[in-house]
């Protein structure tokens, strides 16, 4: 039975760019470019939930919208495209930023062609793919937090749960609990540790020494 390949769209103002990377995409098997626009306004006038892809690939540096306001956009209107980001740069406010977003991977444009077939397998199955500077990135960022932050034994409960390959609704039933209450510890630490994204979670929980690695 044949399986429908993932659905990709590519956000990116260079078109020669845009042109190799479709090209580079067509020819992994399961993947396929739908449609292209140069800019987040472009975007959102062909995105519609009869467009909607599964991935988007995202370039940070646009002219009239931008990535960043591009993936604010997406997480209003469309929170369930999984964004990976493209990138010329290792710039690390604009990581920290678009991590915040929620986004689900982190591409260097010069990157090899292996690592963007690897970070589309990781994404289209629910995972995250980070090269090794966004995890510097970030790290440095918890490293340099102010002040120590006080977790109750619940939040570090959930944290030690965030650290595995449970989904959220799984942590709720280890924990007892309603989804909505997960829900709630995850905002709530995303609040206090100024993290916007599960790998931050469980970046914080590997340097606080409550998961082992």
């Amino acid at each position: 039975m044949l399986t429908q390949a993932t659905q990709i769209v590519l956000v990116d103002d260079h078109r020669l760019f845009r042109s190799g990377m479709a090209a580079l995409i067509n020819s992994l098997p399961g993947y396929k470019i739908i449609y292209e626009a140069s800019n987040g306004i472009e975007l959102s006038r062909k995105l519609t939930s009869k467009t909607k892809p599964h991935i988007l690939l995202l370039d940070i540096n646009m002219p009239q919208m931008n990535g960043v306001d591009t993936a604010h956009w997406l997480k209003t209107n469309y929170p369930e495209v999984k964004i990976i980001v493209l990138s010329m740069f290792e710039d690390a406010d604009k990581v920290l930023a678009m991590l915040k977003l929620g986004v689900k991977g982190y591409l260097l444009k010069d990157a090899e062609p292996h690592e963007f077939e690897q970070a589309l397998h990781k994404v289209a199955n629910n995972e995250v793919y980070f090269p090794q500077f966004v995890t510097k990135h970030l790290v440095y960022n918890i490293n340099n937090a102010p002040g120590k932050i006080k977790l109750n034994s619940r939040e570090v409960e959930f944290l030690k749960l965030a650290g595995t390959e449970l989904t959220y609704k799984e942590i709720a039933d280890q924990m007892c609990i309603s989804a909505r209450t997960v829900d709630g510890y995850r905002d709530q630490l995303f609040d206090k540790l100024q993290i916007k994204s599960r790998v931050g979670l469980v970046l914080y929980a590997i340097k606080n020494k409550l998961i082992e690695v």
